[in-house]
């Protein structure tokens, strides 16, 4: 022990770094493999409804799910190998400096010089992203095509997903070329201080993402239409207004174009709140419990209709005592509290990137002697010398997650709609096919909502009060 610890005291401190990012990306691999096995085991060793859910959930249902998330925890497996693998060849390669130096060589040919670092920057960053896509895409070509389409949950046909892959493609570069030259250039101008002026503009963008995402992004996926007038609108609007929130429209979102899976949000700052349902969530409007009209073949050209997979969705109620769930998280703060939490994060994480950047082992760790590139530095830290600080980041936070949504599940029984949110969680797990049984490891490492039969317990007392 004393001579390897002698042995690693000599390494060059750029060799130390490089090892130890290395290491310590494949112990958080084999700990995520651990975990993940664990619950594969339950998988496969739990074939029969537990005592304890035989009155919410038939065999038939507990099968499926069984071997719907049997399937993405394999493939789950095997995606995560070829990550980390992958990862790791491109830092022994010296695929980053690699890259670089192509980028350099493009915005070379384009007229731009070594002095347009900005520029040569985006180039990389273009570069990446393509890469990063393309091995990605037979990974998610699988995923849907097989996994998804398997177990019934996938709308897409072949031309709808490739049109989807290159839209966000296009839209993802879109923003996210612009806003990192406009933060590289912050730091490149902002003296001593310049995390501070990095966290205010990536604060400032962060919230008018999150302000136009729904009325400007997320229409170009999707098709947004408002409520129709009616009993549903109605009550959502009376509960919205009991507990004063400020509600100024409701849109359905027809998520069934591209998957079953259903889900429902809220969005908007001050006084201009929105509310956002997905159809496969409404049992009155999705496209998946209706009957292809006569003369219809049930295809067109970019969606599938696959009525022998009607999903069951939720009655008016249900959907009430959800939304009531989910306006609970504005009520009690949450919303803002993850705010807080992740802007404290990221100005701490700015500050200790100021901190560190001037370190050229950093640099020279991961193959660039000669230049310090800004884009470089970010990647290099934010990615690789956090990694440590992340993983534990996210647990808590994860914890946190929990808790957070048990104080909702509370909030909604005191709206009165403990029993309605009781049967709609029943309904939703069966509709998204989640399995209620789990390893308590990974659970509680991975879980951002309590398992199942917490919450279920949780209504059922004030059910009985």
């Amino acid at each position: 022990m004393a001579l390897s610890g002698d042995l690693w005291a000599e390494l060059p401190a750029e060799r130390r770094i490089f090892c130890s990012v290395l290491l310590f990306s494949w112990a958080v691999y084999l700990w995520e493999a651990f975990l993940a096995h664990r619950q594969r085991r339950v998988y496969r060793t739990t074939t029969h409804v537990p005592q304890e859910l035989g009155q919410i959930m038939d065999s038939e249902t507990f099968e499926k799910s069984r071997l719907y998330q049997l399937d993405k925890s394999t493939f789950s497996f095997w995606s995560g190998l070829y990550s980390e693998v992958e990862g790791t060849m491109i830092l022994l390669c010296g695929g980053i400096p690699f890259l670089w130096k192509l980028s350099g060589q493009i915005s070379g040919h384009a007229g731009f010089g070594p002095e347009y670092e900005i520029v040569q920057s985006l180039v990389f960053l273009l570069l990446a992203t393509l890469f990063s896509a393309m091995t990605g895409l037979p990974w998610s070509l699988y995923n849907t095509f097989v996994i998804e389409e398997k177990h019934g949950f996938n709308q897409q046909t072949l031309g709808f997903f490739f049109k989807d892959a290159i839209k966000k493609f296009v839209v993802t570069q879109c923003i996210l070329l612009p806003v990192t030259s406009l933060l590289l250039y912050i730091i490149k101008i902002g003296g001593d201080y310049f995390f501070i002026y990095a966290w205010l503009f990536t604060l400032v963008v962060s919230l008018v993402l999150v302000t136009i995402y729904a009325d400007y992004i997320a229409p170009l996926f999707d098709k947004f239409i408002p409520l129709p007038e009616g009993e549903l609108k109605q009550q959502i609007e009376t509960m919205a207004k009991s507990i004063d929130f400020p509600l100024t429209k409701v849109y359905v979102v027809e998520g069934s174009k591209r998957s079953s899976h259903s889900n429902a949000y809220f969005y908007g700052f001050f006084k201009n709140k929105r509310i956002v349902l997905f159809d496969t969530l409404l049992e009155e409007y999705s496209a998946l419990n209706k009957e292809p009209a006569e003369g219809e073949d049930g295809e067109n050209e970019e969606t599938k209709s696959k009525t022998k997979n009607k999903k069951q969705g939720c009655k008016n109620e249900e959907v009430l005592a959800v939304l009531g769930h989910e306006l609970g998280h504005w009520k009690l703060g949450h919303t803002v509290k993850n705010i807080i939490i992740s802007q404290m994060n990221s100005f701490l994480c700015f500050f200790l990137f100021a901190v560190l950047i001037g370190q050229k082992e950093l640099f020279a760790a991961f193959g660039f002697y000669d230049t310090q590139p800004t884009l470089i530095g970010l990647m290099i830290i934010f990615q690789f010398i956090f990694s440590p600080y992340n993983e534990v980041l996210s647990f808590c936070l994860t914890v946190l997650s929990r808790r957070f949504e048990f104080q909702a599940d509370a909030f909604a029984k005191e709206l009165g709609k403990a029993k309605d949110l009781y049967s709609a969680l029943i309904k939703l797990n069966k509709d998204n096919l989640g399995f209620p049984v789990s390893d308590w490891i990974f659970s509680m490492w991975h879980y951002s909502h309590p398992p199942l039969l917490e919450r279920l317990q949780a209504l059922k007392d004030a059910k009985q009060e």
